[in-house]
């Protein structure tokens, strides 16, 4: 589908009461979740994916159409409505909304709708949950590529991207695509977890930039703001409901483990309600096909390092070193 990056698009209602509440929350019991026939990926974020079994996953995984009940959908609708009417999205720069119609291509659909739906809906949920910081970051945030090597645009445009927004903006979108490829390898999250108890000492984290591999370093400070940022992002991709059945889901896990990390640290700065899943709750108001079912088994390790092992690919074929160091302060006598 083509869109005008200059045209707020349409939201959800997933999204909406992601926005209007300020979280996330399984919807099971409120929603009929069916899968979508003849379902395209090579129309998505994903067609870069190889190999039958991990192509047939993500199908599994996205294809999927969501139907609210009315009382469901009325309640959303209401909740977005008042949240909608305290608050009005800030105005994009004419110039990067050329910038963005005139050198990027965003025409590519994402896991739920076009990739343009999900850059304002990240946009608009951080204007409103993590007002001490720029939105902008979320509408710009995979402008230097994606996770599965597409890119809205080419290394040479980076000069003419970087004067249409201030230093701080700059060094999150530049830095989005490689933390969020370093949070889904693994070593990443593991080594935050093993050192929570002197991150206090953390200086900065040196890492690449996906689209050319360029050296970059941020500042601790920045690196905590940037991991809220990718909490946010990472509400897109949930399933809708059955959070039981779909806890293999990558993003899922990733959410999960980032969550628990950012708020057993201190370091949580924005506003997204969670409630983590007890127990084990039947599936409701969802058509899963035997194989679907099958997938649903998979343990939480190997869907994890399934995704890590494909980040690691993605990234080697691009040239990017997925390398990174956390540089700590050193104690000095006096």
């Amino acid at each position: 589908m083509t869109q005008s990056a200059a045209d707020i698009p349409l939201l959800t209602l997933q999204r909406k009461a992601a926005i209007a509440r300020g979280g996330v929350e399984d919807h099971a019991g409120r929603v009929e979740v069916t899968p979508i026939e003849d379902f395209d990926l090579g129309r998505t974020i994903f067609k870069t994916l190889e190999g039958g079994l991990p192509r047939f996953v993500m199908r599994t995984r996205i294809a999927k159409d969501v139907d609210w009940s009315n009382a469901a959908e009325a309640d959303v609708e209401a909740d977005y409505q008042d949240a909608s009417e305290r608050y009005t999205l800030p105005a994009v720069d004419p110039k990067l909304l050329s910038f963005l119609e005139t050198e990027c291509d965003f025409d590519v659909e994402h896991a739920d709708g076009s990739f343009l739906d999900h850059l304002y809906f990240c946009f608009e949920y951080s204007h409103l949950h993590f007002p001490e910081y720029s939105s902008l970051v979320m509408l710009l945030h995979s402008i230097l590529g994606t996770g599965t090597n597409t890119f809205a645009m080419t290394a040479d445009k980076i000069p003419m991207l970087k004067t249409l927004m201030n230093d701080f903006e700059w060094r999150h979108v530049e830095a989005f695509p490689s933390i969020l490829r370093l949070l889904y390898s693994q070593d990443l999250r593991q080594i935050l977890w093993a050192n929570r108890d002197r991150l206090d000492a953390l200086e900065s984290i040196s890492f690449h930039r996906v689209i050319d591999n360029r050296p970059l370093e941020m500042s601790a400070e920045d690196f905590w703001i940037q991991l809220n940022y990718q909490l946010m992002h990472l509400i897109d991709f949930l399933p809708a409901a059955n959070w039981d059945a779909h806890a293999n889901d990558t993003a899922f896990i990733i959410f999960r483990d980032l969550y628990a990390f950012l708020t057993t640290v201190g370091k949580m700065k924005a506003r997204i309600a969670y409630t983590e899943p007890t127990g084990t709750k039947p599936v409701q108001g969802e058509s899963l096909s035997f194989a679907a079912k099958l997938i649903t088994l998979l343990p939480v390790s190997l869907s994890e390092k399934m995704a890590a092992k494909s980040i690691r690919k993605f990234s080697d074929r691009i040239g990017h070193d997925l390398d990174f160091e956390l540089n700590w302060k050193t104690d000095t006598l006096s």
